[in-house]
């Protein structure tokens, strides 16, 4: 048997920066969940034979399994377009304005069969997996009506059913006002509070309702009513937050007692200290701001402050087309000043709570999910500094082996 070289737990105490390394361990799991951890020296006879049990080669960095805890992921079309109209000064809001942006991939998305979806999506997943990605949240918002809202989320469903990847469903049926409603706003409000929410949790369909709430998307009072309804019907609210302008979305989520407020590129000091108190967590989308130019999230800001950091892709066809988590840690190294272990922290337990996950994914502990990563690094500073297209060795779900391929 070989030894570990470095496992970084990634256990909850402790500050961001705290991921608890390993020299020379092992680990060790039964029927899908971990048994033992620790120096390899210290390995227990009775785990000794364990079948399950394994050991990397001595250079290899092993890690939780990475959790994307904000993504778009079913979609049509692209809109390489937009890309190139912003490289040339125009604004995202001025795209959005001319009927681009997120009114552009619901009708390219209400013309694509749940098939289509279902077979870009596999092909997004098995690229994560390659990656180390285990766990994926997957919003809905590119229907914008009650059936192509569920849609999206039974697409979702087939997807989990499928495997390998454990899929967070999340209504986001508040992503904007459909144009055709755009006089009807509070219509659509109530749309989505007395048809999408009950429908979607009748049907479990959804474990988070997320609202975007922005200039030009929903207000704060509008959010409010949305978040309530969405905790009353069981589903766990998040926002997206503050990405554009201060619209108060990060004292909103205090408020309600989000799990996440993401993007929060424009958070107020006032807000960050809300979130501290009410334990959000601040989910960073450095890719986001890399392809709109934008400055990114104060990440310093919120982990002084005392609000645990996640970070994510925000992968979607506009904003942020890229499925990549390890390089937007690397981002979050060089653009927000984050540590590589504060962002392994950040896609790891942090991101585990962001889904409401944490009592049994995001750390290598006994009695957790048996996902993990071997990454060809002998440390995490190394690994997320010397950034390669893929460094994932191998990856594990419920201490089953799902990269490579067999």
């Amino acid at each position: 048997m070989r030894r570990i070289g470095m496992l970084a737990t990634c256990a909850a105490p402790g500050g961001q920066g705290d991921i608890h390394p390993i020299s020379n361990a092992a680990l060790a799991w039964r029927d899908g969940r971990i048994s033992w951890v620790g120096p390899d020296a210290e390995l227990p006879h009775e785990y000794a034979t364990d079948q399950s049990i394994y050991m990397s080669s001595s250079r290899s960095l092993v890690i939780p399994g990475l959790i994307d805890c904000h993504t778009h992921l079913a979609f049509g079309g692209w809109r390489a377009n937009e890309f190139v109209e912003r490289i040339l000064g125009r604004t995202y809001q001025e795209i959005a304005a001319a009927g681009g942006g997120i009114a552009s991939t619901v009708a390219q998305t209400a013309a694509t069969s749940s098939e289509a979806l279902i077979d870009k999506c596999t092909r997004f997943l098995t690229e994560m997996l390659s990656l180390g990605v285990t766990t994926v949240e997957c919003k809905s918002g590119y229907g914008l009506t009650v059936p192509e809202e569920l849609r999206l989320l039974r697409v979702y469903r087939e997807l989990a059913d499928a495997g390998p990847q454990r899929i967070v469903p999340t209504l986001l049926g508040a992503h904007m006002v459909p144009p055709v409603m755009r006089d009807r706003r509070d219509d659509y409000v109530a749309l989505v509070i007395d048809e999408m929410i009950p429908q979607a949790a009748r049907d479990h369909l959804a474990a988070c309702c997320d609202v975007f709430v922005e200039r030009g998307a929903f207000t704060v009072d509008e959010a409010r009513r949305i978040l309530a309804a969405a905790r009353d019907a069981g589903l766990a609210p998040k926002l997206h937050a503050d990405q554009l302008s201060d619209g108060g979305g990060a004292a909103l989520a205090a408020q309600v007692h989000a799990i996440s407020a993401d993007h929060l590129e424009h958070a107020s000091d006032a807000g960050i200290a809300a979130m501290a108190q009410a334990g959000v967590v601040a989910v960073s989308l450095p890719l986001a701001t890399l392809y709109l130019r934008q400055p990114p999230m104060p990440a310093r800001r919120f982990i002084d402050a005392g609000v645990p950091v996640a970070v994510a892709t925000d992968f979607n066809p506009g904003s942020a087309p890229s499925a990549h988590l390890p390089l937007a840690l690397t981002l979050a190294c060089t653009m927000q000043r984050m540590t590589p272990a504060e962002a392994l922290k950040g896609a790891t337990i942090y991101a585990a709570r962001a889904v409401g996950l944490e009592a049994e994914i995001g750390s290598l502990e006994p009695g957790k999910r048996a996902d993990f990563v071997a990454i060809d690094a002998p440390s995490v500073d190394q690994w997320l500094y010397n950034f390669r297209p893929t460094a994932c060795d191998l990856t594990f779900i419920d201490g089953v082996e799902v990269y490579p391929p067999a």
